[in-house]
């Protein structure tokens, strides 16, 4: 048997997003093969793909020659929270671009997810469906054709994803509430809801309600508790080599437009930004991270 035991900086993966890290060169056929063999276990029981992996969890696998082959020593750059035949979400990091800057010939997520899947031999050209800021880190969704851009694009307009982030801000905040305040002259909602504080910052949860460009960083400023590292919008700096500031696309969710399956995707917490929530206030982060994302806003 392979074991493999969950550590902090996967807690919230999917099943399905640990096979495809640590099996990269396998075909997706074989990661489905795995999950409906009885080959793979957690905890003792046969998971589902969508399955989320806790801290402390126990992975298992039936050890064969094909999965020694196919195993990876170390992880790709980029890690991969969600894959199928249209779409790949990546979790992003901070301070990668989404695209090539005009003037910049920069290290960005749509050249470099690009590269890997021709790496494995697929002549894709990735498309976002969705976009982050370049200081924020956390789940994007890419589609792996025209057709399916426009799929996605279409729907992402029409119905919008669910999505979930985690930041740490400037001050001591407390429980939760609305921010309805318009932005660049259109309707704004942002919820949130404070988790921790403590040494002059604050953990917090917030979901955008509407889209608006730049709209939690510009809502959490306007309520006096700017975004951490995000000078743009007053937040105070961060310690040297943190990359991007403290905002993270915990969770994305969204109903397959071609599948019909209402899908949850959740983007593991970077090493960093765990760190800086646990500096906020250890004794209370530690009691809340294990429940993440089940007590979580919506």
């Amino acid at each position: 048997m392979i074991t493999i035991l969950i550590h902090e900086q996967d807690h919230c993966r999917r099943v399905d997003s640990l096979l495809r890290n640590i099996l990269p060169a396998a075909p997706l056929s074989y990661l489905r093969k795995l999950l409906t063999s009885g080959h793979l276990q957690v905890n003792g029981s046969l998971p589902q793909g969508a399955d989320l992996l806790r801290q402390g969890d126990s992975v298992t696998f039936k050890e064969s020659g094909r999965l020694t082959t196919l195993m990876a020593e170390r992880r790709s750059g980029l890690d991969i929270l969600f894959e199928d035949q249209w779409i790949m979400l990546f979790n992003k990091p901070g301070g990668m671009p989404m695209h090539r800057a005009a003037e910049v010939d920069d290290r960005n997520l749509v050249d470099v997810g690009t590269a890997l899947m021709r790496g494995r031999g697929e002549e894709v050209k990735l498309r976002p469906v969705n976009r982050l800021d370049r200081g924020t880190s956390g789940a994007v969704i890419l589609a792996k054709s025209p057709s399916a851009a426009g799929m996605f694009g279409r729907f992402v307009k029409e119905v919008g994803l669910d999505k979930l982030y985690l930041t740490v801000v400037a001050g001591e905040l407390s429980g939760q509430g609305t921010i309805d305040e318009p932005l660049d002259g259109k309707e704004s909602i942002t919820s949130y809801r404070v988790l921790c504080s403590g040494n002059g910052m604050s953990v917090v949860e917030a979901a955008p309600v509407t889209g608006r460009m730049h709209q939690i960083r510009q809502h959490l400023t306007l309520i006096g508790h700017p975004v951490m590292g995000d000078v743009r919008y007053k937040g105070y700096p961060l310690p040297a080599g943190f990359p991007g500031f403290a905002l993270h696309s915990f969770r994305t969710s969204f109903t397959h437009p071609a599948t019909e399956v209402y899908e949850t995707v959740c983007a593991p917490l970077p090493s960093q930004f765990l760190e800086l929530c646990s500096g906020c206030n250890r004794e209370a982060w530690d009691k809340i991270f294990p429940s993440l994302p089940e007590n979580s806003l919506r």
